[in-house]
């Protein structure tokens, strides 16, 4: 996140910065206080901007809502998951460095936050379209990018009883509940559980389809 100016009015000649910085303010008030419990002057004071130049680049709280899901969450969806498993040799080793990775910045930490993404799916998803189609673009192309990857380890040109959207359907729900149980319990136990059942059930079942 940007450092903040010495005086929440200073001027700013960056107004790019300025957004970006209003934007990473709400994505970190948002996923872990939640949507609802941030307050936009909360927002404005803690990111230094003036209540004019909060107004100016997002009108309504909604506004700045949507560009979180679509900026950042999408952002770390795509850096956390889709791209490791794209740049992985197969989807099992793919999965296996994504939680090894989430298990270690997690004990690094010492406290489970849960998903973004999951965090603002419970609490918004039910109560506006807007924010439910943002949603659920996120959790398409993740859903997507670990199918086509299991598609690609089958180098499937025939007809196949593999269901790939089925399976990316699962990687990704296991790993959002184990997150859950994890933040639950402040533990990264569920997640350690779900890669190895995970890993080793697409092992299985992609050797299976050869």
């Amino acid at each position: 996140m940007a450092e903040r100016p010495a005086s929440p009015n200073r001027r700013t000649n960056d107004p790019e910065g300025l957004r970006q910085r209003l934007v990473d303010t709400a994505f970190a008030a948002f996923t872990t206080r939640g949507y609802h419990s941030s307050a936009l002057h909360e927002l404005k004071r803690e990111a230094g901007v003036t209540g004019g130049a909060l107004a100016h680049h997002f009108p309504t709280k909604k506004a700045l809502g949507l560009a979180v899901i679509e900026d950042r969450v999408a952002e770390a969806v795509e850096s956390t998951w889709i791209t490791p498993v794209r740049a992985a040799t197969t989807t099992a080793e793919g999965i296996q460095e994504v939680f090894t990775t989430i298990i270690s910045e997690l004990e690094r930490k010492g406290v489970v936050s849960g998903c973004p993404l999951n965090n603002l799916a419970l609490e918004l998803s039910r109560e506006d379209e807007a924010f439910q189609a943002a949603i659920e673009a996120i959790f398409l192309r993740w859903r997507t990018a670990i199918a086509d990857k299991l598609r690609a380890d089958l180098r499937v040109d025939r007809a196949c009883d593999f269901d790939f959207d089925a399976m990316a359907t699962l990687v990704v729900a296991a790993y959002s509940g184990a997150m859950a149980m994890a933040k639950a319990t402040q533990s990264v136990a569920p997640l350690k559980v779900c890669g190895e059942q995970l890993t080793s059930i697409i092992r299985n079942q992609t050797q299976q389809g050869r």
